[in-house]
């Protein structure tokens, strides 16, 4: 058996190696000529699988390790009877520790009173719905709203016009063209100009959500909004001028836990099994490199007041770190750019979520903290 797998898909070798032959390609690089003899292909979100990639080859089973399946054309598989399988929910914790993580920024940075703020998110799937318990914990009033799911059964679900009017918007939606609920610029220049006075907009879900041309417009003439882009129209490409006045720009890697990402790769490793009908026998704890742990000293914590949760989190995992990547990238030629843009990708730092972190002379550590920042360190996951 023949594997074509994304040479970014960690410990794909503990898990697949058993089946066959893996062949290791970059994502946006995998080519049909790749896989004629091939049968089965792993994928992650920049590998656009259609028929254009897919006709005239053996591949019989797709797997992308993503939660994500706006790349894959499922009708063309479906009618080929060529099986998929996703990994819903694999990194919905690594992208509540980046949204929280970009809101502490902010806080400090911009000044937000996120403790007097409406949470809007628009997209209550396994993101949103973690993402709104870990604030409603902070103590932060949230709001949503998700056309697919009945009010009854959701507490907190309001109309989409409401929560455009919240203090701080998070997306978390699928890209749809089609459809009842499409998706696509769902934040239009209308929506965008009447969004709420300082209010703060964060993407996580897919760059044409928004209108990136329109929400360009709309900040020439709004500096009171905060703006938290990971995700862009056109990535690679990205609007290097937009990029340049939002608040925040990472590229593409709210969800790049590393344990996100293995999560993911054993997923696909269990559609998989079924697919074939084999028995599970690799876990993750099988195969997860346990020399990756991190222990952090609180040595960091040396102010007080609302920084000693900044300090500790970004101890953690510091989203400016991956900000300042991206804007160095923003001057230098469109083909650089593509591919300084998958480097960073590529490339990518170690990151733990915070669920996975332990921390040294927590006694110490909780003796001088607030009661607020041990409650707001609780939400994010951390154990103190």
């Amino acid at each position: 058996m023949k594997i074509v797998v994304d040479e970014n898909m960690p410990l794909s070798d503990a898990f697949f190696s058993g089946f066959g032959s893996l062949v290791y390609k970059a994502g946006r690089l995998i080519t049909r000529d790749d896989l004629l003899d091939a049968d089965a292909l792993f994928v992650r979100s920049i590998t656009k699988v259609d028929q254009r990639l897919l006709e005239g080859t053996k591949v019989g089973f797709v797997g992308t390790a993503t939660i994500g399946v706006d790349h894959i054309d499922q009708r063309y598989l479906t009618k080929q009877g060529i099986a998929c399988a996703s990994a819903p929910g694999c990194n919905a914790n690594a992208v509540v520790n980046y949204v929280l993580t970009c809101l502490l920024e902010l806080e400090v940075s911009r000044g937000i009173d996120i403790d007097a703020a409406q949470v809007g998110i628009i997209g209550l799937g396994n993101v949103g719905r973690r993402l709104k318990a870990s604030l409603e914990t902070w103590g932060v009033k949230v709001v949503a709203c998700d056309p697919l799911l009945d009010p009854r059964d959701v507490d907190g679900l309001v109309s989409m016009e409401e929560v455009l009017q919240s203090d701080v918007l998070s997306l978390h939606v699928p890209m749809v063209k089609e459809g009842a609920y499409p998706t696509h610029h769902l934040l239009n220049y209308k929506r965008l100009k009447n969004l709420r006075q300082n209010a703060v907009l964060i993407n996580t879900s897919r760059g044409s959500v928004i209108d990136n041309r329109a929400l360009r417009r709309v900040l020439a003439d709004r500096s009171d909004l905060s703006v938290v882009l990971d995700v862009w129209e056109n990535e690679p490409i990205l609007d290097r001028e937009l990029a340049s006045i939002v608040d925040i720009a990472t590229p593409h890697i709210a969800g790049y836990s590393y344990d996100g990402k293995v999560k993911g790769t054993e997923m696909v490793y269990q559609a998989f099994c079924r697919h074939l009908g084999l028995d599970v026998s690799i876990t993750l704890n099988d195969v997860i490199d346990h020399a990756l742990d991190v222990t952090l000293d609180p040595v960091v914590l040396e102010n007080k007041g609302k920084v000693v949760a900044l300090s500790l989190v970004s101890a953690a995992y510091s989203v400016m770190v991956d900000d300042i990547g991206l804007r160095s990238t923003l001057k230098q030629p469109r083909e650089q750019r593509i591919a300084a843009f998958d480097q960073l990708r590529k490339h990518y730092r170690l990151r733990r979520e915070f669920s996975t972190i332990s921390v040294r002379n927590k006694e110490w550590m909780t003796s001088i903290m607030s009661k607020q920042d041990l409650n707001r360190l609780h939400a994010m996951g951390f154990c103190v």
